[in-house]
């Protein structure tokens, strides 16, 4: 069957607001690596895994091995019975996560396990009021997108939340372009103490934050701002919720986890994506006495399933025995510093920033730092045209998002930004 027959049956059964890449949507049917091969037998360099999803690439034996061995014995059971694959898997996230004493619940998606981490922070500390970081995007649940400070997935104006938005995003534009680290900090920490102290009322929940935001661009503050911002969340009670969505398992490089960067340990950690390397795992770790808290019991039906269980674990040994986040950090670096340097010379390139494999180029128009969301359409299919998939984000859409499987190699690297460089360019007429 064609892509273009594929697309028809889509548009006839599927929601209109269900977004796809391209003028012309391919189906992916297979994948080794870092590539992908559609229905008509072209193969790409896949520089978005999924929606940063394919965590260690595609076909890994060892994954494919544990999902085939598990499926002929036991696929679901439900959290009414024990599961020693999550149990295992437990363990191994709660002594990675660096939070004491911690436990762990399992979702199927990162929306769930915001949705479930944002429970437990306002039952813990009975309150409705929770505080989110502009240009955030935590998933797409009545309650997830309460606290997503994105216009473009903004479906309800409902909430069960009253949400107060910190400083955060742009550094190109808005209040915090132009500033130094400490500059943006202190202006940050400047805007919450007056939030606190002028905008809410009672006791605050959590804030919810993301060490990188994902689909705003991969848009990231100062190594340091959290911890600042925790600093004052401390003094009055709030809990601190980590993101981890799309930064955690040593996507960033320079540590696993995003929140390290700014020095603090989180009260709650959500997780999702890279974990299941593909199939539907998520979920939360975090405090033991505020998971614990939640009154009555409940279930899982499909959180941490045998299946699901069982390739995550597989999947977070291969990361960890292959050292990916060291990989990440190297190829990363490489991959920013080439982009830097060979695209400072093209006028619609505003910014190129990120850390690790989590990197965005930011597009707008020429000499102006006015989102150009056309642009980034335009060279996500020049891009595609030359073998390449990436992704696609920001406030207005303007954003290039390149986030490879961590295993990338460093030749896999260079061909793809050899490609990018030149959709840019093209972009942009050069």
């Amino acid at each position: 069957m064609s892509h273009s027959e594929l697309h028809r049956r889509h548009k006839a059964v599927m929601p209109k607001w269900l977004g796809l890449y391209y003028s012309e949507p391919i189906e992916l049917v297979s994948g080794e690596g870092c590539y992908v091969t559609d229905q008509d037998g072209v193969r790409y360099l896949d520089f978005f895994g999924g929606i940063l999803t394919t965590m260690t690439g595609y076909a890994v034996p060892e994954v494919v091995e544990a999902i085939r061995d598990q499926a002929g014995k036991m696929i679901h059971s439900s959290t009414l019975y024990l599961i020693e694959p999550m149990v295992a898997l437990a363990e191994r996230i709660a002594s990675l996560s660096g939070i004491p004493d911690a436990k762990v619940f399992f979702t199927t998606s990162g929306t769930e396990a915001n949705d479930a981490a944002m429970l437990f922070a306002t039952a813990y500390r009975q309150s409705n009021q929770v505080l989110a970081v502009r240009n955030s995007y935590h998933g797409r649940s009545f309650s997830a997108l309460a606290v997503t400070a994105n216009p473009g997935y903004a479906a309800t104006n409902l909430s069960p939340f009253q949400v107060f938005y910190i400083l955060g995003g742009s550094r190109i534009r808005g209040n915090l372009a132009g500033l130094s680290d400490p500059e943006y900090i202190a202006r940050g920490v400047a805007d919450l103490e007056d939030l606190l102290g002028t905008a809410v009322s009672g006791q605050v929940a959590a804030l919810i934050a993301e060490p990188v935001q994902g689909v705003g661009g991969f848009a990231l503050p100062p190594d340091g701002y959290f911890g600042a911002i925790k600093e004052v969340l401390d003094r009055h009670g709030i809990l601190y919720i980590s993101d981890e969505v799309q930064t955690g398992w040593g996507r960033t490089g320079e540590n696993f986890w995003g929140y390290q960067a700014h020095g603090i340990t989180p009260d709650l950690i959500t997780f999702a994506k890279g974990l299941g390397n593909g199939m539907a795992m998520a979920g939360v770790v975090g405090r033991g006495g505020i998971i614990d808290a939640m009154p009555g019991s409940s279930i899982s039906t499909f959180g941490g399933t045998p299946l699901a269980s069982r390739a995550a674990l597989a999947n977070l040994e291969y990361l960890l025995d292959h050292d990916l986040q060291q990989n990440a950090l190297k190829v990363g670096s490489h991959m920013i510093d080439r982009l830097r340097s060979e695209c400072a010379g093209n006028p619609v390139v505003a910014e190129v920033r990120g850390k690790g494999l989590m990197i965005g180029v930011e597009l707008a128009q020429p000499g102006t730092v006015q989102p150009a969301p056309e642009l980034a359409t335009r060279a996500q299919e020049e891009a595609k045209a030359r073998g390449l998939l990436v992704g696609k984000g920001g406030i207005a859409g303007n954003v290039l998002r390149v986030a490879p499987p961590l295993s990338i190699s460093r030749a896999e690297a260079d061909r793809g930004v050899d490609a990018l460089v030149e959709s840019l360019a093209a972009a942009a007429n050069l």
